[in-house]
Formats: C-alpha cells, structure tokens, sequence
C-alpha cells in the first residue's frame, strides 16, 4: 500500500509542477547528451590507446659471440617474465629477409655478409606499456645475460602516457561537472514541489509518518525525471552516431559505434541514479531543516 501511495504520490508531484519538471528533464537530456557524446569519444580514444599500448615492442639483440642454442634458450626464458605476452627469436636469416623487405635490398647481396645480429622481439602486455613497467621488464631481461643489447622507443611510451593522463583528467572534469549540473537541477525541482507542499509535509510529521513514507514519492518524482532525461538523451545519441554519423562520416562511425553501444544504455542508468542523488539530497536537507 506504502509503495502504490508513494508511486501515485511520485507522479501526481511531476503533474502538480509540470513547468519546473520539463526544465529539470529538458537540462538534465541536454547535460546527459553532451556527457553521452563526450563519453563515446573518451570511451573510443581509451581503446585506441590501450590498442596502441598492445603493439608496444622491446627489442633485444644478442652479443656476435652468443651461440643460436643459447640465443633461442634466453628468448624462451624473456618469454617468462611477468608483463611480456610473447618473445620471439628472429635469426640471422630472418633479419635479413626483413631488411629486404622494408628497405627493398639484399644487405647480403650489398656487403657479402649478414652483419645483422641475431635478436628477440618482445611483445609487451598492454597493462605493462608504461614507462616505469617497460624499465622493470627490461631490468629482468637484462640480468639474463650480461652481452644483451635491449632497445625500445623510451619517448614514445612517455608521450602515450602522458596523453592518457591527460585525457582522464579532461574526461574526469567535464564529466563531472555535467553530473554535478544535472543533480543540482533535479534536486531544485524536487526542494520546489516540496517547499509547495510543505504544510502537508508538516501535518504528515505531526501524526506520526516515518521519514522514509514523506521521502519516498519525492525520490519517486526525482527518479521519473531522470529516467526520463537519460532516455531522452539515449535517443538524441542514437540518432547522432546512427543517423547523422553513419550518413555523413561512416569512417569516424566505425570508430565510434562499439563505444556508443555502452553509452545508450549508460544513459538511461545514469539519468536514473542522478535523478535518485539529487532527489534524496534535496529530501534530506529539507527534513533536516523542517
């Protein structure tokens, strides 16, 4: 009975003040629009980081004097150390033909030798593509054997770090401070229609109702509204990447559209449960002063 009253009670508040309603939906479907977007892209560069990050690379050549045996021997063992996914042994013979094939020549047929060493390439985990992980890794592989000669690009891992930082802090800040935006504004509607009501309210405490019987029809009305918000800005996404975008820039799409699947559903939770914060602190600080 509690429940039908506090849902029939949540709804008849939307009805009651519908102006201050369509405001808190109509900013709370623009803020979570723009959080939609701006989601999908941050989604969309952290994948494309964390792909960058899985093709990250330590080369380490062997010593002239290193035997083939002992060479495949120490790859396997590289193979072994936490934070390297794969350690493959290139010969003599494979560094030449990879030579050839990136530079168009026979280094054999230009110097009448091999002179490229032997060498193993080491394919690096993309939780352990970061500056202070890679020096670890190489630290490990080195006190495998004194005559190894380990390489990776040290600036380009700082600079995919340094971005990744980066962009966190952007999408932590905008991010939130659409939220904030969007609970402050339901929690506005829901102090108004509690202060239009707020005789009632005060009657309700004289004969006995509980805190969370006054509460709940306000937790209600903020709840519908931020469904409603998120459902609407679901919507307004959609037709962006699966209209406009897939019509206009289908390349950028392809890029966007696994990380927009998230977001539709995100939305709509998201609405809801900053409905149900903004609700439940503009309650709470109503009853506190009442």
């Amino acid at each position: 009975m509690d429940l039908i009253y506090s849902v029939k009670e949540g709804f008849s508040g939307i009805g009651r003040a519908r102006m201050p309603a369509a405001v808190t939906i109509a900013i709370g479907f623009f803020s979570l629009v723009l959080l939609g977007l701006f989601g999908t892209v941050s989604l969309s560069f952290y994948g494309l980081i964390q792909e960058v990050r899985s093709r990250v690379e330590m080369e380490v050549f062997f010593a002239d004097a290193t035997s083939e045996s002992r060479a495949i021997g120490l790859t396997e063992g590289m193979g072994r150390i936490p934070g390297i996914a794969k350690a493959a042994y290139v010969s003599k013979e494979a560094a030449a033909s990879r030579f050839s094939s990136e530079f168009g020549e026979d280094v054999v047929r230009i110097l009448g030798s091999n002179p490229l060493p032997r060498s193993a390439r080491l394919t690096i985990l993309p939780a352990y593509a970061e500056a202070g992980s890679i020096d670890g890794i190489r630290r490990k592989v080195g006190e495998l054997d004194d005559g190894l000669d380990i390489r990776y690009n040290r600036e380009y891992l700082s600079a995919i770090e340094r971005n990744a930082r980066l962009f966190t802090l952007l999408t932590a800040g905008i991010g939130g401070l659409i939220a904030i935006a969007t609970v402050v504004m339901n929690a506005y509607t829901v102090r108004l229609a509690m202060y239009a009501r707020r005789d009632r309210i005060k009657t309700m405490r004289l004969v006995g109702a509980t805190r969370s019987f006054i509460s709940a029809p306000f937790l209600i009305e903020g709840a519908v509204q931020g469904l409603v918000s998120g459902a609407l800005a679901a919507l307004g996404v959609y037709l962006v990447f699966e209209q406009a975008l897939l019509r206009y820039e289908p390349a950028i799409y392809q890029i966007l559209h696994p990380s927009a699947l998230i977001v539709y559903p995100g939305l709509v939770a998201l609405g809801f449960l900053l409905g149900i914060f903004g609700s439940s602190l503009s309650v709470a600080r109503f009853l506190r002063k009442d």
